[in-house]
């Protein structure tokens, strides 16, 4: 019995996914180093991935292999470091605390700034950003506004304007819990 037989489509999962996270398959192919072509014959369950292909294509996606093939009602509640996701350029340290939030309304990461250092910044796009300062200080640029916000200090903008955090604290780290939704990082 092949997997259409059985109710289960592997290639309209993967398009429902893609959809979701608001991808074009090109997109979608860019990001994954596939080619267009590839993404289309798999979502019409016209070839298969290698395991290490699909996996590559749920992470970019915010998912896992694990979440893919289970039942949304087993979906994961608690996260730890081991789940956690990094990548760190230029003095700047992300830090996805809930690594399969591009699939949900809001994406929660930690972000560390070095001394000076800046995210890069946001174009415009849809969606809220709400942060609270863990640590140090951070100027919060939104458009031609800036503000500053330290530890213990909030800040909430709409993401229509393009926005940026730069570390101003004197001579130390600082770090950001910093919420968007739609998922965007």
């Amino acid at each position: 019995m092949n997997g259409n037989e059985s109710g289960f489509s592997l290639g309209g999962k993967l398009r429902d996914l893609r959809l979701k996270n608001g991808l074009t398959q090109e997109e979608l192919a860019d990001r994954a180093e596939l080619s267009k072509g590839f993404i289309s014959q798999l979502e019409n369950d016209l070839t298969s991935p290698s395991i290490a292909t699909l996996i590559d294509i749920l992470t970019l996606l915010g998912s896992s292999l694990k979440e893919f093939f289970s039942d949304d009602d087993e979906s994961q509640l608690v996260f730890t470091p081991e789940d956690f996701f990094e990548k760190e350029s230029d003095g700047v340290k992300i830090t996805w605390i809930v690594p399969t939030a591009q699939k949900n309304e809001l994406e929660p990461i930690i972000v560390e700034l070095a001394d000076g250092a800046c995210t890069d910044a946001d174009i415009p796009h849809e969606g809220e950003e709400f942060g609270y300062v863990l640590q140090g200080e951070v100027e919060i640029t939104v458009g031609d506004r800036k503000a500053r916000a330290k530890a213990g200090e909030t800040f909430y903008y709409p993401s229509d304007r393009k926005h940026y955090l730069k570390n101003v604290a004197k001579g130390g780290m600082s770090k950001v819990l910093w919420i968007s939704t739609p998922p965007s990082f």
